[in-house]
């Protein structure tokens, strides 16, 4: 293990279930509901906002003929801003985890990268990652493609392959997989649920941390 890549939400600051408490609620304002609250996070999760728009914008035709209103997705990013900017908090123990390693460290993450800056320093994180953060806007292609993470390695100037991704959704260990990485899933943020370590592991994470304690164990006995 050469160096450590984290995603930024749900992972280093507890903000997704923020935002899957306003996703939920603005989407069901318009008629388009969603019962299964875990299951909508583990589809959705990761992806950049233009997936995930167009992804509602799907379903919204699908199952009401239409559309989705004009300027909703905006208007949702604008929700989930004022909500996230104000109450997000870092994820516990994140700070001791971080501190312990003895590789650099990245953030690769699908917001943008003014959001992530701004998280990482209500979260008392920005300087542990300065300059090394990296936002799914400078790609083509967001999660669970491997661009972001092929990025944040080249920068970092070290071999994919020695690499170890810490993510919280199945598309970010998707996209840690396909870049060649070792992809650790975590499931000590808010918005986890039960099934959800089974389900990162399907898609391809190799252990699953319950909180930043066992991610901290797990790290320190990686070759």
């Amino acid at each position: 293990m050469d160096a450590v890549i984290f995603d930024c939400d749900g992972v280093l600051v507890d903000s997704e279930i923020i935002a899957l408490r306003v996703e939920l609620k603005a989407l069901a304002d318009i008629g388009l509901h969603y019962d299964d609250a875990h299951a909508f996070a583990e589809r959705f999760l990761g992806q950049t906002h233009a997936a995930f728009h167009a992804e509602l914008d799907k379903d919204h035709r699908e199952r009401l003929g239409a559309p989705l209103p004009e300027g909703f997705g905006p208007r949702l990013i604008d929700m989930i801003w004022a909500e996230m900017s104000e109450f997000t908090e870092a994820v516990p123990g994140v700070h001791e985890a971080v501190a312990d390693l003895k590789v650099p460290v990245a953030v690769a993450s699908s917001s943008g990268l003014d959001h992530i800056k701004h998280k990482l320093r209500r979260a008392r994180l920005f300087e542990a990652f300065d300059p090394h953060i990296y936002s799914g806007e400078l790609v083509a292609r967001g999660k669970p493609f491997p661009d972001i993470y092929l990025h944040a390695a080249a920068q970092l100037g070290i071999d994919p392959g020695a690499c170890v991704a810490v993510e919280d959704s199945i598309n970010g260990v998707k996209s840690a997989v396909a870049a060649g990485m070792t992809a650790i899933g975590f499931v000590g943020g808010g918005h986890c649920s039960p099934r959800l370590g089974s389900r990162l592991s399907d898609a391809g994470a190799v252990h699953v941390a319950r909180d930043m304690q066992d991610l901290a164990q797990i790290l320190g006995e990686m070759p």
